[in-house]
């Protein structure tokens, strides 16, 4: 009825009225699907178990270059095997090439045939809620190595072959990880190497170039350059005390001068020839007045010997001064004034030699200053060469333990203390064909009975248009019931109408229906 909803009695009294149409198709179909199992060719599965161990050596003590998900690995080493240059070597060994097959469509068979399945069980999670980390383990123990093949020995035979041939690729594979990672460490240290001595001389020659500039001789600099400030300071007071004392013994030296001159005056020679001219005409006229034995007589000849005398020493001492020695020249100098022009000498020295300090001062003064100056440009090149320098050790050292750590997982993967794979279930021969499933088949055919059992009656009930209910009247009359009758079971009879009723003997209810 489209007019009205069904109940749930409504779909029992369907499937009662149609168990038959369900019930039938559903037995016939399961031996149906028995049947036609036998029109396939029977195919045999082989099937090897392959365990994958740890490496021996704990990893905290030798790390394993091999970091690739075990997984992903698997899959690789199965499509290293199943290549043409793997394949095509094993069935010319073995002897699977078929007569009238080619090379080719041997190695697509092979394919075809080939499974690889993983066993996933991790049982660290068990009693466990936290998931292991993928970093610390591998989630697969071992994996199954499938072959199908229509005969049962050729397949145990071709599974046995490429279950070896997945170890031994296994092992080639991962020793030439090892070793390709080694190859690239050592290039990597070698290169690295080449350019830490590249930046030691660098280093080395920018010490020598700026010697005295480097960062850490700045505060030093700066000590010096106070240290020669105060030397100058001390120099520059010398030298203005020493030119002082000059002066003023220059002063004491020309006061001398003039006084000795002065007291030299009176031994002009001109005055002595003249005293003597004098003395001696004075002579001529006491000799005139008195005998040789007078007293004026004897002085006045005392006199003239006298003079005469003091005229042979100025004499003497002119031709000593014309002959230019220095010493002659002022040996007759009173020591006092020798003194003070030896002192005058000293002060000139003293006063040369701090000239001469002074300007030396000054050029390093002038020196240390252009350093501190240059210092933050040449502290900021020296700065980064030494970053550089220290960079590239630290990669230089880093790569020389990494590339240890590589020799030693090389030498474990050598002599296969890695993780290894071992064949811990060969294959074997098959007893019985892993395709056609006849119970799989029977269950489909059971599937497909019931699904067309179902279809059929529900096919019926849309087609059906019977009125059985109180519903199914109103729905299809669009009115309202006004008269219900108990159903009253009794003998059949017929009314004039030609409408047959059968009533039944229960009065219990007062909405039971009369049906017609």
């Amino acid at each position: 009825m489209e007019n009205r909803e069904l109940t749930f009695d409504d779909y029992l009294a369907m499937l009662r009225r149609r168990l038959k149409v369900i019930l039938i198709p559903a037995l016939l179909a399961p031996a149906a699907g028995f049947a036609v199992s036998y029109f396939f060719s029977a195919k045999y599965t082989s099937q090897s178990l392959v365990l994958v161990e740890g490496q021996k050596v704990p990893e905290g003590i030798v790390q394993s270059v091999v970091t690739q998900d075990l997984a992903e690995r698997i899959a690789t080493l199965q499509q290293q095997v199943l290549s043409q240059s793997r394949l095509q070597p094993m069935i010319e060994r073995v002897g699977l090439l078929k007569p009238g097959q080619n090379v080719d469509d041997a190695i697509e068979t092979i394919r075809g045939g080939m499974t690889v399945e993983p066993v996933e069980t991790d049982l660290s999670e068990i009693g466990s809620s936290k998931k292991k980390p993928s970093s610390q383990g591998s989630t697969v123990p071992g994996f199954y190595v499938n072959y199908t093949s229509s005969n049962a020995r050729e397949a145990q035979q071709i599974c046995n072959e490429l279950t070896s041939l997945m170890l031994g690729e296994n092992l080639k594979a991962r020793e030439d990880v090892a070793r390709g990672t080694t190859n690239f460490l050592g290039k990597q240290v070698e290169e690295t190497k080449r350019n830490l001595d590249d930046l030691d001389g660098k280093l080395a020659a920018f010490k020598k170039q700026y010697m005295g500039q480097l960062p850490g001789d700045e505060d030093n600099n700066l000590k010096i350059l106070m240290g020669l400030n105060s030397q100058l300071d001390a120099n520059t007071q010398s030298l203005g005390r020493a030119q002082q004392d000059k002066a003023y013994t220059e002063s004491l030296l020309a006061q001398q001068i003039a006084a000795w001159k002065t007291a030299q005056s009176s031994s002009n020679p001109q005055t002595l020839q003249q005293q003597l001219a004098q003395l001696q005409a004075q002579l001529i006229d006491l000799q005139a007045r008195y005998t040789a034995d007078h007293p004026d007589v004897i002085k006045t000849q005392a006199d003239i010997a006298q003079v005469k005398k003091r005229l042979d020493e100025i004499n003497h001492a002119t031709n000593d001064a014309s002959s230019g020695t220095p010493d002659k020249q002022f040996g007759s100098e009173p020591p006092e004034i020798r003194q003070l022009r030896f002192q005058v000498h000293q002060y000139e020295d003293l006063i040369a030699q701090a000239t001469r300090d002074q300007k030396k001062l000054e050029q390093q003064i002038s020196l240390y200053q252009s350093r501190v100056a240059l210092s933050p440009a040449i502290e900021e090149q020296y700065k980064q060469l030494a970053r550089d320098y220290d960079n590239t050790q630290k990669v230089y050292q880093n790569l020389l333990a990494d590339k240890s750590k590589s020799d030693m997982a090389l030498n474990m993967e050598q002599q296969q203390e890695g993780e290894q794979m071992r064949l811990l279930n060969p294959a074997s021969v098959p007893d019985a064909p892993s395709f056609p499933n006849r119970l799989f088949f029977a269950g489909g055919g059971l599937g497909a009975g019931l699904a067309l059992g179902a279809g059929l009656a529900l096919w019926l009930e849309f087609r059906d248009k019977s009125i059985r209910t109180q519903a199914d009247a109103e729905a299809a009359l669009e009115m309202p019931m006004l008269v219900a009758m108990p159903w009253i079971a009794g003998t059949v009879s017929q009314k004039s109408n030609g409408h047959f009723w059968k009533r039944k003997r229960q009065p219990d209810s007062d909405h039971e229906n009369v049906r017609v």
